[in-house]
């Protein structure tokens, strides 16, 4: 696994802060569990105010050719998977089962940038909340110049995956148990904290499993004594493709949080 290395520090200032707009309740999740210097995902480090940020979240120093060659060794290989999405040594991206289609065949993009009005949506038109749900839309070729164009457009449409992956490789990768991200929660979220187990049990098997939910592999746990028990233990652990660049998950993210509060509403004492 050693060859597979992402990169040594040109990801460790990811900041990423998703501020979609069109659904009201993924605005309610971000605004009741916004941090004083408005990161959102769990997945966040904390930005300092040297940093220059891209729009999608990485320092000014994360993209230069040193800091990711270790990408570029990556696709040495020849392509990868990342959830979704297949990456080619020419710095071109598409939908995994669209891999046979001529180039023709799909419509084309030629910025990072473009990863947003790509993810947006999904093939019915319906808002996409989260981004690593598993169904974004086919039909489409991203041809871009360089690694750091890769990198940024990465970023956009599956937001910190490089750097989890680099933080597990380097044995830096911490999780957090879903109790420990309901017991910090305040205001109108504050009562996800009456969640029983069964029921996180059932919530997760739900919003969490590959086939509708959520692509990412779920590495925290209920508690430090109770494990997730309604998922496979393939889901719960990170597969070791050379082909791969696995979505890693650390901690229960804010859209399962909000699913948690009707939950937790319904064990109030009469």
């Amino acid at each position: 696994m050693n060859d597979v290395h992402i990169s040594k520090s040109g990801l460790a200032r990811i900041f990423h802060t998703d501020r979609d707009e069109e659904t009201v309740k993924a605005d309610e999740v971000r605004r009741a569990m916004k941090s004083d210097d408005g990161c959102m995902s769990p997945y966040c480090l904390r930005k300092t105010s040297s940093s220059t940020q891209h729009p999608s979240g990485f320092s000014g120093s994360a993209v230069d050719q040193y800091e990711i060659s270790g990408l570029d060794r990556f696709l040495l290989r020849g392509e990868c998977m990342i959830g979704e999405i297949l990456l080619k040594k020419d710095c071109s991206l598409r939908h995994h089962e669209d891999q046979f289609l001529l180039e023709e065949d799909l419509l084309h993009y030629e910025t990072p940038q473009a990863a947003r009005e790509i993810i947006r949506y999904d093939a019915q038109g319906k808002f996409r909340p989260l981004k690593t749900a598993p169904n974004l839309r086919r039909g489409w070729l991203l041809k871009l110049n360089n690694i750091e164009d890769v990198i940024l457009a990465l970023d956009f449409f599956y937001p910190m995956a490089l750097h989890l992956y680099e933080a597990f490789l380097e044995n830096k990768l911490s999780v957090t148990p879903l109790r420990e991200t309901l017991d910090r929660q305040t205001g109108m979220y504050r009562i996800t904290q009456l969640l029983k187990d069964e029921q996180a049990q059932e919530l997760i098997s739900k919003s969490c499993c590959s086939e509708n939910g959520c692509l990412r592999q779920v590495l925290w746990s209920i508690s430090k004594d109770q494990a997730i028990t309604t998922l496979s233990d393939q889901k719960k652990s990170v597969p070791l493709n050379p082909r791969e660049i696995p979505l890693l998950c650390r901690e229960a993210c804010n859209l399962l949080v909000a699913a948690a509060r009707p939950l937790g509403k319904m064990n109030l004492p009469s």
